[in-house]
């Protein structure tokens, strides 16, 4: 068969499963033109392979405030200006400083030549220079632990972390959701709050610099821990990014392979002597960190917007390519084939990339705060993980004027599997409405409205105020097993035809809810929750 009559057979199919998509839509879901415009133009003249790899293998890794996000932000505004979407911005929020990783390495160089697998922890000074001394493998979790080495880390590089035993996946490391699977998220689950499981978590969080201070009054030269999975992985991922409060002595993270191997060598025999290079600078040039922001105007002023969001920012030990390229992509290919198709809708469409989401929700939190509503606070000295955890535990909130204007928000960050449906996050009222505009969708496998609610990512800061925000259901593929945050986060793992078809979906949702006559269903602004378990005792081993 010629190339031609092959192409022209590829169009006649995709139209006939554009057709088949639209059998029995709710009336008033979604004029069917649309439905039809968007699959044919997210099918077959698909750009979102084209966006992800520019972000990945172009751009590379884009940690908040390192040059190479400020590189992917100004690539961002261009795309977004040469499809011709109104407005485009950024839109800044103090964060702190700018960091990124020159070159690594790190060598056992006794009892035997060995390179290691190893990355820098974000946000932590460089060694200027190799630093070579033994190492002493010195478990530290809490407080408590310090005592027991106090006199005894001078000189050495600190192994902080306990080495345990390796394991090997009894569980596929790819793999789909199957109908079992997506059943069990029908359930609605109850909310927990719990008090003292939150100042718990607080505590934890602040560890790392009372662990830096002890090392630094010690005499150690510099801290490696072990990575949390096995494989080869390593992560790097670090959080004293503020000014003031950037640790004293390098630190790296090793392998868990090759950091157990030291171990070993350490208990059997004299310390092995380990070399780290760890070439990393600071940036200072500006202190805030900037969402990206674009729109596709609405005809009716007083319609109010539906906003589609995934998070820019990555980790630094890959391209952050499903974490999050992937939901990025998806984003702003759901842009270009909106605006492709000349459709001009009802609400304004918004489209925006998120900063600061790795270190806690930090650019969603800020819009939240600018635009959306107000809690107390926050307290002295808070942010990050500790203003990820502590700001949503404030009350009252109270609304500003934009509060009721959001109609909808839809968040894509679970890496790069096909869309299988969207989690209500606990709104039943919402579950029709979602369905309905859903609908025309449902054969390319995203047809699932369940009542499960997610976390981790930049929807919740807005569900938190009461506006009706939602995640999306994703194929897992190897996002929890392999790619999440770790060195492996390449384009070789997105998969085209996911991307193609959450692109189609995305748009889908966009649009419908933009012209739909309906709006969905909002909680009450939420108020002070009462404990989930008025009768539990502190845990004082806790």
């Amino acid at each position: 068969m010629q190339q031609g009559e092959t192409e022209m057979k590829k169009t006649v199919v995709a139209m006939m499963m554009a057709g088949a998509a639209l059998v029995a839509v709710p009336a008033g879901a979604q004029k069917s033109d649309d439905a039809i415009g968007i699959i044919d133009q997210g099918m077959n003249h698909s750009q979102v392979m084209l966006i992800a790899q520019e972000m990945t293998d172009g751009l590379g890794p884009r940690l908040t405030n390192s040059p190479g996000m400020r590189r992917a932000e100004q690539w961002a505004i261009d795309k977004f200006k040469g499809w011709g979407l109104s407005n485009v911005r950024r839109d800044g929020f103090e964060f702190g400083r700018g960091w990124e990783i020159v070159s690594v390495s790190a060598r056992m160089t006794s009892p035997r030549p060995l390179a290691l697998t190893a990355i820098p922890v974000a946000w932590t000074p460089p060694t200027n220079g190799a630093l070579s001394a033994p190492i002493i493998v010195a478990p530290m979790s809490q407080e408590e632990n310090f005592a027991e080495w106090r006199g005894k880390l001078a000189g050495k590089i600190v192994l902080i972390s306990l080495p345990g035993e390796g394991s090997e996946p009894d569980k596929p490391a790819f793999r789909r959701l199957g109908n079992d699977d997506l059943e069990k998220l029908e359930a609605f689950r109850q909310p927990k709050y719990d008090p003292e499981a939150l100042n718990r978590r607080l505590e934890r969080v602040t560890f790392p610099e009372k662990l830096d201070a002890f090392l630094k009054s010690e005499g150690a030269l510099a801290w490696v821990r072990q990575s949390y999975r096995d494989g080869m992985l390593v992560h790097g991922e670090g959080y004293n990014y503020r000014a003031g409060h950037t640790l004293s002595l390098p630190g790296i993270e090793l392998a868990a392979e090759d950091y157990r191997r030291l171990a070993r060598l350490a208990k059997s025999g004299p310390a092995p002597l380990l070399e780290i290079d760890s070439n990393v600078r600071f940036d200072d040039s500006d202190t805030k960190a900037y969402n990206i922001i674009a729109d596709i105007p609405g005809t009716d002023p007083k319609a109010g917007y539906v906003m589609a969001g995934a998070h820019f920012d990555s980790w630094a030990a890959a391209d952050g390519a499903t974490d999050n390229a992937a939901g990025s992509a998806v984003v702003m290919e759901a842009a270009r084939i909106i605006k492709a198709l000349g459709i001009r809708p009802r609400r304004t469409i918004r489209f925006v990339l998120w900063s600061g989401e790795e270190q806690g929700l930090l650019g969603s939190l800020a819009y939240v705060d600018k635009y959306l509503a107000s809690r107390p606070g926050p307290a002295e000295g808070e942010d990050g993980n500790l203003l990820y955890y502590g700001w949503p535990n404030r009350y009252p909130i109270t609304p500003r004027a934009g509060y009721d204007d959001l109609k909808a928000y839809f968040n894509m960050d679970n890496g790069s599997g096909k869309l299988r449906g969207i989690y209500a996050e606990g709104n039943v009222a919402a579950v029709p409405l979602l369905k309905e505009w859903l609908a025309p969708y449902a054969s390319l496998g995203a047809g699932r409205v369940v009542a499960a609610n997610t976390s981790g990512t930049d929807h919740v800061f807005m569900q938190s105020v009461g506006i009706p925000a939602f995640q999306f259901i994703q194929d897992p593929l190897d996002y929890g097993s392999r790619t999440h945050h770790s060195n492996a986060d390449t384009y070789d793992h997105l998969k085209a035809e996911d991307l193609r078809q959450a692109s189609v979906v995305m748009a889908g949702m966009l649009l419908a809810s933009a012209n739909s006559d309906k709006t969905l269903p909002r909680f009450p602004v939420p108020s002070q929750p009462t404990p989930y378990d008025p009768f539990k005792y502190k845990d004082p081993n806790e």
